[in-house]
């Protein structure tokens, strides 16, 4: 952990890096530059979870502080000098062999609090003090939906057995082409950077259910009036937005303010996808829902049965999702589920996936990520959180991932692309902030593990600056130019990891997007980001690869079949 460095009377210690999890104390003052300050600090591996006492050498304010990988902002005693003017000017001083007390400390782990770069992270949450002003009260109402609809429908149980195909109408290919094919033609045309195809509506942003990577359990932020909803879907109408996704939180803890929505955006022919871990959608919910008109759900599940800091089970809520599923054929709608893999359910990630595929459900994959911003005090699983993904967890998680590939390649229904499951390897891999070099493709410490070059270089996602640094490659990120998030107050923001960030990107009543800020940004943040909409956004914002699909689906396909990803 610590090295012994110089000679004679000019010995001092210097940490090893070499530890994923171990806290290492550094002496800083800002009289020179120190080559491995300046190291830690491009790649970002401060961190301080308080403050800590000043010392006095030759007449130089020092300051103790905390360091590790995945760090977070900086914080110091200092009032004379800026956080990143110091970390620019640090040197590391003599401070001999650490104490007994100070080993004990540097061996404790803590998470990063978040993950973006530092600059970026302070720009993002510390640049107001107040943030962006919510949207006005003008006292709109959402119109009372009319149900049921389709009595016909209502009464309709759905096929006994599941079809092995979806035959798709042609009112129902219709919606998906007014949704999704006309918003991209709109926004290749119309002039300007501003043409959302994509948007997060947060009816709420609370959970019924406090799954440990998350923070938005039983928080106290308002849910969304019906005032802000209506407008907040005139104002995307207006930008010629047809896909809007009703996300929280839980987006049905109010299910009749859902169907309010669901009903309004529908009649004015959005495509409109709902986000929920379904323990809410009782069969008397989903009718309303599918009766007004919803396109899909997102059916989000991480485990088999319940366990610890994973409470969204496929088993508690089993019979709403195989309601949902025979409904799916009545209604025309479509039901996938949504994976998140954590370190400790990778079992049940197999499981899941072998239920949707006898379900005739597609199935959507993301890789367990800590914040990219800082949260505030509500989040309580920061520390100890057997969901984070660890080091010695990558092999694993390779395995896993190993698996999921085989079956997307044997015709499951997935979202993900081969190549985008690829990728979750380089993320977990790069977003750790190690260096591969030096702790081997497994994080074990054993060295190269084998022929480390050969492994980047077969591993999609891993990109190589000239100057050697590693890190997760650029993905050409749309948010705040085709994708935009509407908080539950009518302020927005480019993306969902956004959330809580206090910068002023306006509201419904006047989006301020500055394209210069969002370019910048998107040099850090991409880099921290596995959203699997947006990189599928991203991805598709390209006129080949939509004329390749839609020919693949009309000709080939002849409009029959569920999900599958965009594949080069």
């Amino acid at each position: 952990m610590w090295e012994r460095c110089g000679k004679g009377g000019n010995r001092w210690w210097r940490p090893d890096f070499s530890g994923p999890h171990k806290r290492l104390l550094l002496f800083v003052s800002h009289k020179k530059i120190s080559e491995e300050c300046a190291l830690a600090y491009r790649r970002n591996i401060f961190i301080s979870t308080s403050i800590y006492e000043k010392h006095l050498r030759k007449r130089k304010a020092v300051t103790r502080v905390v360091c590790e990988p995945l760090g977070t902002t900086l914080q110091v005693l200092s009032h004379s000098l800026k956080v990143n003017r110091l970390l620019e000017q640090a040197i590391l001083l003599p401070i001999g062999n650490p104490t007994r007390k100070e080993k004990e400390s540097m061996a404790s782990p803590a998470p990063a609090k978040f993950r973006i770069d530092v600059d970026i992270h302070n720009l993002l949450m510390n640049s107001s003090s107040s943030g962006p002003v919510p949207a006005a009260v003008t006292g709109a109402t959402l119109p009372e939906p009319v149900f049921p609809q389709y009595p016909e429908l209502l009464s309709d149980p759905g096929p006994v057995d599941i079809p092995q195909k979806r035959d798709w109408t042609y009112p129902q290919v219709w919606r998906k082409v007014r949704g999704w094919l006309l918003p991209y033609m709109r926004s290749r045309i119309m002039p300007g950077e501003f043409h959302p195809i994509t948007a997060y509506l947060f009816l709420d942003y609370k959970c019924n259910l406090d799954c440990w990577y998350c923070w938005a359990f039983d928080n106290k932020v308002k849910g969304m009036t019906e005032d802000v909803a209506r407008r907040s879907i005139d104002w995307l109408h207006d930008h010629g937005c047809r896909v809007l996704a009703l996300m929280g939180g839980e987006p049905l803890l109010r299910p009749q303010v859902a169907h309010k929505v669901v009903y309004y955006a529908a009649k004015k022919g959005f495509w409109v996808y709902v986000g929920t871990n379904g323990r809410l959608l009782r069969p008397e919910v989903a009718d309303r829902l599918g009766d007004a008109g919803v396109a899909i759900f997102n059916y989000a599940l991480d485990a088999w049965d319940e366990k610890p800091s994973l409470p969204k089970a496929l088993v508690p809520g089993q019979k709403n999702l195989e309601y949902l599923i025979r409904k799916q054929y009545v209604y025309g709608y479509m039901v996938f589920l949504n994976i998140n893999i954590c370190r400790n359910n990778h079992e049940d990630v197999r499981k899941l996936t072998e239920y949707a595929h006898a379900h005739r459900l597609a199935t959507d994959y993301h890789i367990n990520e800590t914040p990219m911003l800082e949260q505030d005090e509500h989040f309580k699983h920061f520390n100890e959180n057997p969901t984070y993904i660890r080091p010695e967890d990558w092999r694993s998680v390779d395995e896993l991932i190993d698996w999921i590939i085989e079956k997307n390649r044997a015709g499951y229904q997935m979202v993900n692309s081969v190549q985008r499951l690829q990728e979750m390897k380089a993320f977990v891999r790069m977003s750790s902030g190690l260096d591969l070099k030096k702790y081997g493709w497994y994080g074990d410490g054993t060295g190269t593990n084998g022929n480390i070059a050969a492994m980047l270089a077969q591993t999609p996602g891993i990109a190589q600056d000239a100057n050697g640094e590693l890190h997760f490659t650029d993905w050409n990120c749309r948010a705040g130019q085709n994708n935009v998030i509407i908080r539950t107050d009518g302020t927005v923001a480019p993306c969902f990891p956004m959330y809580p960030s206090t910068f002023d990107w306006g509201n419904i009543d006047h989006a301020k997007f500055d394209q210069q800020q969002l370019k910048a940004m998107k040099r850090t943040c991409e880099r921290h980001c596995f959203s699997t909409l947006n990189h599928n956004l991203g991805y598709c914002y390209n006129d080949a690869r939509v004329i390749k699909w839609v020919w693949t689906q009309a000709v080939t396909n002849r409009m029959k079949g569920g999900a599958r990803s965009f594949e080069d």
